[in-house]
């Protein structure tokens, strides 16, 4: 690179938005980098501008597209494109971050199989290194060194890594696991014996790990940024406990809004720099049967991406955009004038939206010790145990709800912070945080646990007794305000309720209010604060039967529970709504949620209807000095009384903010 000074680049805790390019190299590419030229690169960066770039090193497959000294460079490299690529970058005062493949690296295994963990029939894995082994040492922390100091690179976001991990039955971990913990069996499936622990064994390698190599990069290059894709995230609900440099995660390529609803509010409190990738084209992909997807990608449109980046930027973090790049590694560049149309939206609303701090008001629980407690042998990749979490958490945005996720690490010690908790479909806690739960309500705070095997963990403190075994898969009818909803597949048990628990709602067994019911869920008094339970489970069947009765009875619910939250939104159950604060600036969050973003069969679109106009209430101790439309600083009519602030927003298009100062 040239002597000269190039201009400063952010790091990454400083960045609001980048775009991402990766092609996973392997044995089928020809000319690698012989197209990478400047102008493209500049093209990029001149339609973007983007805080950063990251673009593919090394894949899944493992060959890297670069012409690496430590490891295995895929065959069709023509030119150097990375030189290329730092080059422009620096010219333009732009980070460059690699894509690179981490836990998962098909080409080391191919030649170091000693390299390889074992999976459960003892056969060694053809694509997935093993965590206790050597390839951390003598691989990827070498070449990430190389990229640190013979390139220059800002830094990696490490792709392939907790979602990829697996236990490792190797005889000398499995000899090791018994010496430590005295536990003489490793299950290989869930529900024998040493299955749960052995999993933990493998996590916490998975940690020692993660940790190992960050901290073995950042001494040879301290200022060298690392992210490990989904780690801490909602595949690893817990704190983070590795000195990596900030979080990010790829959201699913469909659904994608209800997506980054839950992956951003499982990150946001995290206390670390965030951001969140979306797929910037759709197609289907059947990950068990491959024959059944659709491989031919359609590139999002721009208001498609904005949509979802707005759910993002709602939240407080950094939001950025896949583009694939082709097989000889360069760049399809006509995308990026939709990712400049997506940019510039961005960018009028980061000064009141970027690094927010969110306000407390509803806490949806997300237990580490529930999760790792029902996962499947893939040790961070809950997959659809999530789906009831998620069903609970979009009936809960789609009335309106100012809804955060919580673990147990972010409420000890702040569980007062938030009205009310509520506790999803999950059936099982550790027995302090269970206790933590119950002080929390006889301090004064409300607790809504959803269904009938969460709600056996409070059996006692509900005022109900359960009657009979619970039917894993049956049928009944939610009535509430005269009108019936069916919920298939659904865990029910027959419940009676003691003195002092008042029903709310009724369950049927038929799509008739005339036969037999029982109640659907019931409220009682618990010291200073409020117990309710739901007989029934909601999550899963909204997430795959989005209805109205269900949102409206919970919603219902937890106004008896909640009855004055900071914020209230009226004329459309199509908006998201969060709350933060920015300086000295209130900041009302709204996102229009509505379209056909959730509908398997659209994979592409290029405009959502407008919403509007919607009333909003907001509860201040004082009356405001100015009320704002952002971006854009359009002042706003408003009347205060009574602590109550009223303000009508005649029109919603896709994400605008209120200012209240």
């Amino acid at each position: 690179m040239p002597a000269y000074a190039y201009p400063p680049r952010k790091r990454r805790s400083d960045s609001f938005l980048g775009v991402h390019f990766d092609f996973h190299a392997g044995d089928d590419n020809h000319e690698i980098g012989k197209y990478t030229t400047q102008q493209m690169i500049e093209t990029i960066l001149q339609k973007v501008q983007p805080d950063y770039v990251q673009c593919d090193c090394k894949g899944h497959a493992g060959f890297s597209s670069y012409p690496t000294r430590v490891g295995y460079p895929a065959p069709g490299i023509v030119a150097d494109a990375l030189r290329t690529w730092r080059q422009v970058t620096a010219e333009y005062g732009v980070a460059l971050f690699m894509h690179y493949s981490g836990v998962w690296d098909n080409q080391a295994v191919l030649h170091h199989p000693e390299w390889a963990r074992i999976d459960e029939n003892g056969e060694r894995d053809k694509r997935l290194t093993s965590v206790f082994g050597a390839y951390v040492d003598e691989l990827l922390i070498p070449q990430l060194i190389e990229l640190a100091v013979e390139y220059g690179v800002d830094g990696a976001w490490v792709d392939g890594e907790c979602w990829a991990t697996r236990s490792d039955y190797a005889p000398q971990i499995l000899s090791q696991f018994t010496r430590e913990t005295g536990i003489e069996l490793a299950g290989r499936k869930p529900g024998e014996p040493g299955f749960l622990e052995f999993s933990d064994y493998c996590r916490e390698a998975f940690l020692e790990y993660l940790r190992h190599y960050v901290d073995a990069v950042h001494v040879k290059s301290p200022g060298f940024q690392i992210a490990s894709n989904w780690a801490f995230s909602s595949m690893m609900p817990e704190p983070v406990s590795a000195n990596v440099d900030y979080l990010s995660g790829d959201y699913t390529l469909q659904d994608s809004l209800n997506s980054a609803r839950l992956e951003g509010r499982c990150l946001a409190r995290q206390g670390k720099p965030w951001d969140l990738m979306a797929w910037a084209f759709s197609h289907k992909i059947d990950w068990v049967n491959q024959a059944n997807s659709d491989r031919a990608p359609c590139t999002k449109g721009a208001v498609q991406l904005m949509q979802e980046a707005s759910i993002v930027l709602a939240l407080g973090g950094g939001f950025q955009a896949y583009f694939t790049q082709k097989r000889d590694g360069s760049m399809r560049t006509w995308q990026m004038d939709v990712m400049g149309d997506v940019a510039r939206f961005c960018r009028l609303r980061q000064p009141f939206c970027h690094k927010q701090e969110l306000v407390p008001q509803i806490g949806l629980i997300y237990p580490r010790e529930a999760i790792y407690r029902l996962s499947p042998p893939v040790l961070f990749q809950p997959g659809d145990l999530l789906l009831p979490m998620r069903g609970v958490l979009q009936m809960l945005l789609d009335s309106q709800q100012v809804v955060e996720i919580v673990s147990e690490h972010h409420l000890h010690g702040r569980m007062s912070e938030y009205p009310l908790l509520v506790l999803p479909e999950w059936g099982t806690l550790e027995p302090g945080f269970r206790q933590e739960l119950l002080d929390f309500v006889q301090a004064g705070g409300s607790l809504l646990v959803v269904g009938p095997q969460s709600a056996a963990l409070f059996e006692n403190e509900l005022g109900i007794c359960f009657n009979g075994e619970l039917e894993p898969e049956s049928t009944c009818w939610l009535e509430h305000e005269g009108y019936l909803a069916g919920l298939s597949r659904n865990p029910s048990r027959a419940v009676a309720l003691e003195a002092g628990a008042q029903p709310f709602g009724r369950l049927f067994k038929d799509n008739d209010v005339t036969g037999p019911s029982q109640a659907a869920a019931s409220i009682i008094s618990f010291g200073k604060g409020k117990l309710a339970g739901v007989y029934a489970n909601l999550g899963e069947r909204y997430t795959h039967g989005t209805n109205y009765v269900a949102r409206r009875f919970l919603a219902d619910l937890v106004h008896r529970l909640f009855p004055q939250p900071m914020v209230e939104v009226g004329g459309s159950h199509s908006v998201d709504v969060s709350l933060g604060r920015q300086g000295g600036s209130l900041l009302l969050n709204l996102v229009n949620t509505a379209g056909p973003s959730g509908d398997p069969e659209v994979y592409t679109y290029d405009e959502i209807p407008a919403l509007g106009p919607l009333s909003i209430k907001v509860r201040l101790p004082a009356a405001p000095k100015r009320v704002t439309q952002q971006p854009g600083g359009k002042a706003l009519a408003y009347f205060y009384r009574d602590g109550v602030l009223e303000v009508l927003l005649p029109r919603l298009e896709i994400y605008e903010l209120i200012e209240i100062i």
